[in-house]
């Protein structure tokens, strides 16, 4: 779909059934939603709505003139906009569980409260989860005030695939492909990118460890695998949500990144102040290291 001019915003919008819902968990980050929701306002195509689940302590984040607005926009637009209320909150797997509960699309996009979306970005993740036969795409989110920090260490995993087809593979702590974490630290990922050269509007697949902040999945091949139905086996205060998920989705359908990433990470401070269980290591466990120890497999963005 191409998204409605402002010339049609007047004129009645009749909904159509959407190919991606695109789901996003908040809690008290009312300017970044706004700017959030400003990157999904300049998407075009695929169709899809959007579902904002609040926690927020107080007042919820679209509660705030500038989200207000974005959200008119995405109306206006033709797309659906549905602002939840999710109280009481139950930790970060019990949020998406329940987002991913309240979709239908045949994809859903897990987006968090504090990424802009460079324009075509939706339809280059859309694309490529269709022809990689991929469980899910993420875009790794790029911290742009790292852009000076070169780490050519952390960027040497960086791995192709080359036929442009994902295959299943298993990633645990201390095995193979583990390592290639450190490939979304910083801006390292904006780097690789500069230096593949690819044409404009052009991408490629790459091997991840996991993706975090904006992942487009198969919704069926997310379900057949549990989704975030475990939530209620870890204690509120835990990370590594998404990361458990993504393991389950790579062992059966495979998973990969987008490069070059159009996701901008808003740099601003998490959200997510109590760590103390590493919901990958609870559920799934790994090899050489003991549950809990060595690097947290759900870093804060950008480290």
């Amino acid at each position: 779909m191409t998204r409605r001019g402002s010339a049609d915003w007047g004129l009645p919008s009749t909904p159509r059934p959407a190919a991606v819902d695109v789901l996003i968990p908040t809690r008290n980050r009312p300017a970044e939603l706004a700017v959030t929701l400003a990157g999904l306002a300049a998407q075009d195509g695929p169709d899809f709505n959007v579902t904002i689940s609040d926690q927020s302590t107080h007042v919820p984040s679209w509660n705030h003139p500038a989200a207000e607005a974005m959200v008119r926009v995405l109306e206006a637009q033709g797309h659906r906009v549905r602002l939840l209320r999710h109280l009481p909150a139950r930790g970060l797997a019990e949020q998406r569980h329940f987002l991913l509960e309240n979709a239908a699309a045949p994809a859903v996009l897990f987006l968090d409260d504090d990424v802009w979306l460079e324009p075509g970005m939706l339809a280059g993740l859309a694309g490529a989860l269709a022809s990689s036969g991929a469980g899910f795409v993420g875009a790794a989110v790029q911290g742009l005030s790292y852009l000076p920090d070169s780490r050519p260490d952390e960027e040497a995993p960086f791995e192709l695939w080359d036929t442009g087809k994902v295959e299943p593979e298993r990633i645990r702590r201390g095995e193979p492909g583990f390592e290639r974490w450190t490939l979304h630290n910083a801006a390292n990922l904006a780097h690789v990118a500069s230096r593949l050269g690819l044409p404009a509007g052009e991408w490629q697949l790459y091997k991840v460890a996991w993706v975090g902040a904006c992942v487009l999945y198969n919704r069926t091949a997310l379900l057949d695998c549990g989704g975030f139905g475990f939530w209620d086996q870890l204690p509120p205060g835990h990370a590594g949500e998404d990361v458990a998920a993504q393991w389950r989705v790579m062992e059966r359908y495979g998973g990969a990144g987008l490069v070059p990433s159009g996701a901008v990470h808003l740099e601003s401070p998490t959200t997510v102040t109590d760590r103390t269980a590493d919901a990958a290591e609870i559920l799934l466990g790994g090899s050489g290291t003991a549950a809990g120890g060595g690097q947290d497999v759900h870093p804060p963005h950008n480290q």
